[in-house]
């Protein structure tokens, strides 16, 4: 099939797909990356895993998560004119004790069925002073996975995301020889059961935050730099320009 299909290009044309899939590696490759994920001083994601700011890196996840499921500058644009959620705001929400029992901890919010364009759940009964719904998020779905990964959290991680990271890598560490998937698997694994994430979703943006991490957690970097997450798009893509200029 690449073969044939070899024939039917003129040198142009495999000229034109070597030259864009050069610029695609060069773009995913950036030598700076490292770099300006510091750059930032204080208020850098660098700096929040430094000093274990478990509301800044929740406030910046949820950001990263918000581009599943369409176009990024689809979702980009709506939390321009709408905003993110953020830690303090569902930490407010939930010192006022809602009645929802959804809302008691991580493992009692599971089922929540929360939707947006039908204003339904699984409890309607509390949904009238329920602070779910009030965030200004795309979708409902985006709600729950607010409110599931703040309870993880502070119910799983103990309002400290960056020590349970830390934990959760040394001791697969010490439990498997095959380390990098162990330790892998020590993170995604729990967050996995967060509403709404899946694993690719999951490795891009654990990715990101762990290859941010300074040179005293060299063990971080090394696992984000392990986790590879490739589009169904993406991959198509490439495939069809490996056919071309086979």
């Amino acid at each position: 099939m690449s073969s044939a299909l070899n024939q039917q290009l003129s040198s142009a044309d495999r000229d034109y797909a070597i030259r864009l899939l050069h610029r695609v590696c060069c773009l995913a490759g950036d030598s700076e990356f490292l770099a300006r994920r510091r750059s930032g001083g204080r208020n850098s994601i660098a700096a929040a895993i430094e000093r274990h700011d478990s509301a800044r890196i929740f406030n910046w996840l949820m950001q990263a998560f918000s581009y599943q499921g369409i176009a990024d500058r689809i979702a980009h644009d709506y939390m321009q004119r709408n905003g993110i959620a953020r830690w303090a705001d569902i930490k407010a929400s939930l010192a006022r004790k809602p009645s929802c029992p959804k809302l008691r901890g991580y493992w009692a919010f599971y089922d929540c069925q929360y939707r947006k364009g039908t204003m339904t759940c699984a409890e309607p009964r509390h949904m009238p002073a329920c602070p779910l719904p009030r965030l200004p998020l795309r979708n409902g779905h985006l709600n729950q996975m607010a409110y599931s990964l703040f309870l993880f959290m502070r119910d799983v991680a103990d309002d400290d995301f960056v020590g349970w990271i830390d934990r959760q890598l040394a001791a697969a560490k010490s439990q498997s020889p095959n380390r990098l998937v162990a330790q892998r698997e020590a993170i995604i694994g729990p967050l996995r059961n967060v509403y709404g994430l899946a694993d690719k979703v999951l490795a891009m943006a654990l990715a990101d935050l762990l290859l941010s991490a300074g040179a005293q957690r060299p063990r971080w970097r090394q696992v984000g730099a392990s986790l590879v997450a490739v589009d169904t798009l993406v991959h198509n893509f490439l495939l069809r320009i490996k056919l071309m200029i086979i």
